[in-house]
This record gives C-alpha cells, sequence and structure tokens, in this order.
C-alpha cells in the first residue's frame, strides 16, 4: 500500500455535527443460520454495517466494513458470532457504537395439514446487533403470513365470509446467553391468525384450511392481542414489536394495528 496516498477521511471537520450511523448498505453476503435441529441453513443476506462517527472527522474508512465481513464470511462466523463482529467493528473503526443487520428468506420445511405433501415455505428474517460501549442488544425479527377470515363478515353474510392474507411482523430481542429459535416463533404467530398459509395444497387440505379458517375468524386486533400474550408469557423476551395488516379483498385499504413494549 502506498503510505504517500493522503487519507481524506481522517482529515478535521469543522461543522460540529456528529454523525449517529454511517457505513454500508445492501451488500450482499452469505449468512449461516442455526437451525433447531443442530443443523445450519446457509441463506444470501443483505447486510447493513455502521458506526457513530465524531464531528472531528470528516469520513469513515467504508473499505473496512466490507474486510470485517469478508474475514468473518471466510471463517464462517457471519451470522453465528454477531457480537464479535460488532466489537472488531468498533476497534478497527475506533468508534463508540457499531452496528450491524442482516436481511435474508429463511426456508421451513411444512407439511399440507390433510395430505402431508411438503414443500419449504420462505420467511422473510432478520438479525439485528447493535453494540455501544460494552452494551450489547440483539433483534430477532420475522415476518409470517397467516390467513384471516373477518368476524363481522361471517355474522352478517347469509352464504359466506371474505378473508384475507395477513402479514405479522414480529421483533423481539433476548439475552446473548438464550435464544429464541426461528422456527418456533413462527409456529407460535401462525396460531394466531385464522389459519396458517403453505406452499401445497391438495383439494383435501383445501377444505380443511378453509374451513378451519371459517371457524377460527380473526380482526387484526384479535392476532396482535394473540401475538402480544404469547410475547408477554415468554420469560426470555426483553423487548418485542408486533406489526398486523390485514391486506383486505373488499376494500380499498388494508387493516392494520402495531404495538411496542419493554418488559
Amino acid at each position: 500500500m502506498n503510505s504517500e496516498l493522503k487519507d481524506i477521511q481522517n482529515q478535521s471537520d469543522i461543522r460540529g455535527i456528529d454523525i449517529q450511523k454511517v457505513g454500508v448498505n445492501g451488500v450482499e453476503v452469505p449468512l449461516i443460520i442455526e437451525r433447531k435441529n443442530a443443523q445450519s441453513q446457509v441463506v444470501s443476506a443483505k447486510a447493513r454495517l455502521s458506526v457513530t462517527l465524531p464531528h472531528d472527522y470528516r469520513g469513515t474508512h467504508m473499505s473496512r466494513f466490507i474486510e470485517i465481513l469478508s474475514d468473518y464470511s471466510n471463517r464462517n462466523l457471519l451470522g453465528v458470532d454477531i457480537k464479535g463482529l460488532l466489537i472488531d467493528v468498533k476497534e478497527k473503526l475506533n468508534s463508540q457504537s457499531a452496528h450491524v443487520k442482516f436481511e435474508f428468506k429463511y426456508f421451513i420445511n411444512k407439511k399440507a395439514p390433510v395430505s402431508e405433501m411438503e414443500f419449504p415455505v420462505g420467511y422473510d428474517c432478520s438479525f439485528q446487533g447493535d453494540l455501544t460501549g460494552e452494551d450489547y442488544k440483539f433483534i430477532l425479527g420475522v415476518k409470517v403470513p397467516v390467513t384471516t377470515l373477518c368476524p363481522c363478515s361471517k355474522e352478517i353474510s347469509k352464504y359466506s365470509a371474505h378473508n384475507q392474507r395477513t402479514m405479522v411482523k414480529v421483533k423481539v430481542s433476548y439475552d446473548e446467553n438464550d435464544i429464541i429459535w426461528i422456527e418456533d416463533l413462527v409456529e407460535k404467530i401462525e396460531k394466531c391468525g385464522s389459519s396458517p398459509v403453505y406452499s401445497i395444497l391438495k383439494r383435501c387440505d383445501e377444505k380443511y384450511v378453509t374451513e378451519s379458517a371459517y371457524e377460527n375468524p380473526k380482526f387484526v386486533e384479535d392476532v396482535l392481542r394473540d401475538v402480544i400474550s404469547f410475547l408477554r408469557n415468554d420469560d426470555k423476551v426483553k423487548f418485542y414489536e408486533a406489526e398486523v395488516e390485514a391486506q383486505e379483498s373488499i376494500h380499498n385499504h388494508n387493516a392494520w394495528a402495531w404495538q411496542s413494549e419493554h418488559k
């Protein structure tokens, strides 16, 4: 490396403005996800990695983020040692705090309820880590589609009831010595809807799913309250954020509900 090249990033800045987060976004990386059955799944993820920047520095060193991601990827630690990654980022960029977010699609094999034909369902998930000083926080995020059937429509309609595809987004934070499996979180969320959704359904399965949903009508408020109930009763969960949005089939708008809580 040519030592005579000027380091523009280290030049001082006179505007006196600290930057809370600066770094790289949309970096495509392979991520190792630990599965509940002790096997792992390698997924394609997009990473956002950032640090705080004091007011007296003009810029951060963007290439160092990629160097650290490359090192952890080569050692098969991306997704496994998020805290260690952030410690290295904080030290190598001489920052008070470091932050990372990985967004990825996680696949879970799922059997149809009657025929038991199996095919994976993909769930949008995220790992987020924040390290400020010695304070580390990890957040797991999942987005789970379910079917909901309108209780009002069922009550007032003579022949049927309208239903919708409903997205349930949940973020949970828990201590680093604990673990909440993606599979368990997805399963609990799916039970909060009128019915889960599947990748493959034969006629016998479709009959079962539609009849089950009809017998289990849910507003978005019902789904959200059911989600909150199991999160509040999980001693591992220290913080949660839950969002439910029903893609309405007879309205030109969606129904939506949201809540968060520090326990």
